[in-house]
């Protein structure tokens, strides 16, 4: 596939498309079949780069990974797990930081575990700290090299108590996929509690562990010594079902995602219809759409769950520049996560970006000098351009602009939007947008 679209703008999208797995769920529950003894089942998988990626991990440490006719049921059989050479490792993982996971499923199989040098979304830090922290207070060690992380665990795991400084989702999976092996109790404090945690946390109490969750953000694991497998359906994706929303909105369509839930879904919905989008729950999907009329500013902040998450954020500012009036947003989770907003100036949107924290509460990234309030005034006609995607979720708002826009847009970097999109082009043909590949 070409990495570049030209994008035929200022048509309404209108159909009907699918989503399935969440991207940030189902890797984390195949590095979670790595703790089974027996054969695990995963449906309802995206066809996506990230599952290629873990799929291709789990493989070189010997995990048999087969999958059926559309890719959707995933079969991952775990008993013949062995060490992995550094050098594929880092050839296969590229720049996804998902290593990190394995390791504590890989300390409790093998006795050791190697992080190459990570990568990922250039949308902030994103330390690993956190992660190399956790593992050493379950007792392992842990040894920087010149090509990576080496971990050992001689001695095995044992139980500990964890507070994080914030409710980080890679930390709080971390800890509990080394947790539910590890010997006697761990309590972890300041969890971060999102729905792919808590479908985390199904799989596991599924393959045998001991996990009960409080209402103060803490989790408690009884460690186990051994776990099977697993028979789960993943829950959907509430990003992917948001981008389209948004999508519907910035276009003045009418787009039916099925496979969307409400429940997960909540704090986006609220504030969609606050927008001026209007939307329609069925058991099969929910159906998004512009209703007409002009669109309302607001203001919003993001936050952990059930917070209005960050990666609904992006996608939802391109619609909030074809809203009546000044619309601000307060970005919490991530310290630069505004960089794609440069790409919509240059099609004509008015978005001030701030390093103060405006229209909510003071934040930690108040006092530290990065851009992460937006001030968006419209409505604005967008008009097309040259842009190129900067990640992930910023390349997926391009693509909304470009949809938005009048005119012939010319995308660059699409390859990166395949890493949590399952086939976004045949989903945006399948809405009667208009493109081509240059």
């Amino acid at each position: 596939m070409r990495d570049v679209l030209q994008v035929h703008g200022g048509l309404p999208l209108h159909g009907e498309i699918t989503v399935r797995g969440a991207k940030n769920f189902v890797s984390k529950a195949m590095v979670a079949a790595l703790l089974g003894d027996t054969p695990s089942t995963l449906r309802n998988v995206p066809q996506i780069r990230d599952v290629a990626v873990v799929t291709g991990l789990l493989e070189l440490h010997g995990v048999r990974v087969e999958a059926d006719a559309d890719g959707g049921t995933l079969v991952l059989d775990p008993r013949n797990v062995e060490s992995a050479h550094v050098a594929d490792i880092d050839a296969h993982a590229g720049s996804s930081r998902i290593p990190i996971l394995f390791c504590g499923p890989l300390l409790h199989r093998l006795g050791e575990a190697f992080i190459p040098d990570l990568g990922g979304c250039r949308i902030g830090d994103r330390p690993i700290d956190y992660h190399l922290e956790i593992l050493r207070q379950f007792g392992a060690e842990v040894t920087k090299r010149e090509s990576g992380i080496e971990i050992r665990a001689p001695h095995g795991l044992i139980g500990t108590k964890v507070r994080l400084p914030y409710p980080s989702v890679g930390a709080t999976e971390q800890l509990l996929l080394t947790a539910v092996r590890a010997e006697g109790i761990t309590e972890l404090s300041n969890a971060a509690i999102e729905p792919e945690i808590m479908d985390l946390i199904n799989v596991l109490q599924k393959m045998g562990a001991i996990i009960s969750v409080d209402t103060d953000r803490v989790i408690r694991i009884e460690g186990v010594a051994r776990l099977r497998g697993f028979q789960h359906t993943a829950l959907s994706d509430r990003i992917e079902a948001a981008s389209w929303a948004s999508a519907a909105l910035a276009t003045r369509g009418d787009v039916t995602v099925k496979g969307a839930t409400q429940p997960e879904m909540t704090a986006f919905l609220n504030t969609f219809r606050k927008v001026g989008g209007e939307f329609d729950i069925t058991d099969d999907g929910i159906r998004f759409y512009h209703p007409g009329g002009d669109l309302r500013s607001i203001v919003l902040e993001t936050d952990v769950h059930p917070g209005f998450m960050t990666d609904w954020q992006q996608p939802l500012v391109v619609a909030l520049t074809q809203a009546k009036g000044l619309s601000i947003v307060h970005e919490t989770v991530y310290e630069n996560r505004f960089g794609f907003t440069e790409a919509l100036t240059g099609m004509g949107a008015t978005i001030q970006v701030y390093r103060e924290c405006l229209g909510g509460h003071p934040c930690r990234f108040g006092q530290r000098n990065f851009y992460h309030s937006a001030v968006i005034s419209g409505p604005t006609p967008l008009e097309a351009a040259d842009i190129e995607v900067p990640d992930l979720r910023g390349g997926f708002s391009h693509l909304i602009a470009a949809l938005t826009a009048k005119g012939t847009s010319e995308v660059r970097g699409i390859g990166l939007i395949d890493r949590g999109y399952e086939d976004f082009q045949g989903k945006l043909a399948a809405l009667g947008a208009e493109f081509s590949h240059g």
